[in-house]
């Protein structure tokens, strides 16, 4: 004779199936209640906030330091730092700071101030804009030192630049002024007058200058300027 399984109670077929709802309900509420992040992620790149340097010597002027810039030339970092307004600086190279004499000029520093060049000898240029034009500090490298080259240049039509001009394997400063030997320079017949591109060497002697023209923009590259040592009339400007 056969065996037929016993007959499960309603109540406790009722009581299973309140259970299994229960659980469903409280899985759905746990689910439409857990936080949702912030925000969903962008694929628009986002430049990073300028973060205070927690570091020694973090203080810039009367305030925190900021890194408005980092690079890197020959394994070694670069990291510019500044006030809260980048009216006052810094560089570190590797471990060692140069404080910035163009502030004292009236220069403002901004996140476009560094630019660095690598080479058989390496060099490094801080441009800040100041009224009536543009000052640049170089930092120059030899035998792993670092130096200040310590006398700024000044561009009162808006343009320094580190380039490799002559094609030596050393960057050269590019300084692009206005050529008004008979007006005073800042003044508005000056800032009327054309410009030329002068070149430096990175010990301070002049390659060379460029013809005229009429404006700053008519240069390769700029203003982040690139010239070729063809294009230097003489070495006397």
């Amino acid at each position: 004779m056969g065996t037929w399984a016993k007959r499960i109670p309603r109540s406790a077929l009722l009581t299973a199936v309140l259970a299994a709802v229960v659980t469903a309900a409280a899985l759905v509420v746990v689910v439409v209640l857990r936080p949702k992040p912030d925000s969903a992620p962008s694929m628009a790149p986002r430049e990073p906030d300028a973060a205070p340097v927690n570091e020694p010597s973090s203080t810039c002027g009367n305030g925190p330091c900021r890194q408005l810039a980092a690079m890197s030339v020959g394994g070694t970092p670069v990291v510019l730092l500044a006030d809260a307004s980048g009216g006052w600086g810094r560089v570190l190279v590797g471990q060692q700071p140069f404080e910035l004499a163009i502030t004292n000029q009236g220069a403002k520093l901004t996140a476009t101030s560094l630019r660095c060049i690598d080479g058989s000898t390496a060099a490094c240029l801080v441009r800040g804009d100041a009224p009536g034009g543009s000052y640049g500090e170089l930092l120059t490298e030899s035998g792993g030192v670092w130096r200040d080259y310590g006398k700024p240049y000044f561009s009162d039509a808006g343009s320094l630049s580190l380039f490799d001009v002559s094609q030596d394997g050393r960057p050269d400063v590019i300084v692009v002024r206005h050529e008004c030997p008979q007006a005073v320079s800042g003044s508005p017949r000056c800032q009327a007058a054309p410009v030329v591109a002068e070149v430096y060497e990175l010990d301070g002697e002049v390659m060379g200058c460029t013809s005229t023209v009429t404006s700053p923009s008519n240069f390769r590259g700029w203003p982040d300027v690139e010239l070729k040592k063809a294009q230097l009339r003489t070495r006397e400007c």
